[in-house]
């Protein structure tokens, strides 16, 4: 989606990356996320996993953020965010909690206009978000969304391939290639 976003509107494509930190009987629900130096821990999380399980599975899941941005940005700094407008696109928000470190990261970065992209979204994610967001743009909004996956005929993870592949699409102005 963001690739198709940045070819439309002509502007340079990048990556942020974000680790949901799930529920460990509920791998769906997101009890926080990470971003660079951002931690967002849900509102209900604290009652739910104490901070030394939080922690641990924080660990792991920047562990793999940590991989994906060495794959992904092949040895190049990342796109310079401050001043800029910039679009966050997700494939959904169901608790909110990866869009709100992605925004709070881009806000970290210095971001000047920070516009969250997302075809659905649940009533009170599209809330959170909007209240740290700038501009919110979705195509849907549902009063019981439990999974995104639930909104897509085929909702296949992207591979990291694929995810070199457009960045390093040729139709994009500053692109990654090096």
């Amino acid at each position: 989606m963001a690739y198709e976003i940045a070819r439309a509107l002509h502007v340079p494509l990048d990556v942020l990356p974000v680790r949901k930190i799930r529920m460990p009987d509920n791998p769906e629900f997101a009890i926080g996320a990470i971003a660079g130096g951002t931690v967002v821990r849900g509102a209900d999380s604290a009652a739910q996993v104490a901070t030394r399980a939080f922690e641990q599975l924080m660990r792991s899941e920047r562990a793999e953020l940590r991989r994906r941005e060495r794959i992904y940005r092949r040895g190049l700094p990342p796109l310079d965010l401050q001043e800029q407008s910039v679009i966050l696109v997700d494939d959904g928000l169901a608790t909110g909690c990866t869009m709100l470190a992605a925004i709070r990261e881009a806000r970290r970065l210095k971001a000047a206009v920070v516009v969250v992209a997302a075809p659905i979204a649940s009533d009170n994610a599209e809330a959170l978000v909007r209240a740290e967001a700038d501009t919110v743009v979705t195509l849907d909004i549902a009063t019981n969304l439990f999974s995104v996956g639930d909104w897509y005929e085929d909702f296949e993870q992207v591979s990291d391939s694929a995810v070199l592949e457009l960045l390093a699409g040729t139709d994009l102005p500053n692109t990654r290639v090096t």
